[in-house]
């Protein structure tokens, strides 16, 4: 997609990958003939730039046909760069603009939480995003309120746009951080998916307590001259490169 879009973020897209199918595949309660049932579970895409692995798994879950994903980035092509709940279905908000997405979830498990509903808020960001002081925010919220049905993934490569995250802001100790928000946190491999399947598929009830995962990844897994290189954060392969990927890839 991004070969062909001559546009794209395909370090960040191999970074979550992983967390993407496990939620769709293995944890997340959804109808994609019916995108908008009030009993589904709500995954909100945060570093929204990362479309093409989103995509991917919104057109395997069955949102769209998996045909269109060959419209990427296209004039008028409803998988625009940044995901529009307006245009493609399985979108519960538009994002793009860093540090906007757990704000968003966590207002949906407070609404949750208001309804009484049993449904699940799952919201994946970057770590560089975490930077976006609106996070905090949010997150002093959600854990004052012990929004238990809300779980934030940290996609933690380590990476950002121009450098590593901890040369730019530091983060760490990040799991201490989010304790202290009242926050229950596990880490885990971010690419291990018995791992991300135990962990996001246990029940929250009785946790009182929002959950953070931190999934510990690489930019680029899986593309040998990608991984763990900050100059894939965007990028565009050129055909060697498109077809050596390719090939490691399978």
């Amino acid at each position: 997609m991004v070969y062909e879009a001559q546009l794209g973020h395909p370090g960040g897209d191999f970074s979550a990958t992983d967390i993407l199918a496990t939620l769709y595949f293995g944890v997340m309660r959804y109808d994609p003939s019916n995108p908008r049932d009030p009993q589904r579970d709500r995954f909100v895409m945060s570093k929204g730039h990362c479309t093409g692995a989103f995509y991917s798994v919104l057109a395997r879950a069955g949102y769209f046909p998996e045909a269109d994903l060959a419209t990427y980035m296209q004039p008028l092509s409803m998988l625009n760069g940044h995901p529009n709940r307006n245009y493609l279905p399985g979108v519960e908000t538009n994002t793009g603009p860093l540090g906007h997405g757990l704000p968003v979830a966590t207002g949906i498990a407070i609404a949750g939480q208001i309804d009484k509903a049993d449904f699940r808020t799952f919201v994946l960001t970057g770590d560089g995003e975490l930077q976006e002081g609106s996070n905090w925010e949010a997150a002093l919220t959600a854990g004052h309120r012990k929004l238990e049905n809300l779980t934030v993934i940290i996609d933690r490569n380590r990476l950002q746009q121009g450098a590593g995250t901890e040369d730019t802001a530091s983060l760490d100790p990040l799991d201490d951080k989010w304790r202290a928000f009242g926050w229950h946190v596990e880490i885990v491999d971010g690419h291990d998916h018995q791992q991300l399947l135990d962990l996001l598929s246990a029940s929250p009830k009785g946790r009182g307590k929002p959950l953070c995962v931190i999934a510990n990844t690489f930019k680029g897994k899986g593309v040998s001259f990608m991984h763990d290189n900050v100059a894939w954060h965007h990028g565009v392969p050129n055909k060697d490169q498109y077809e050596q990927a390719m090939r490691e890839l399978v």
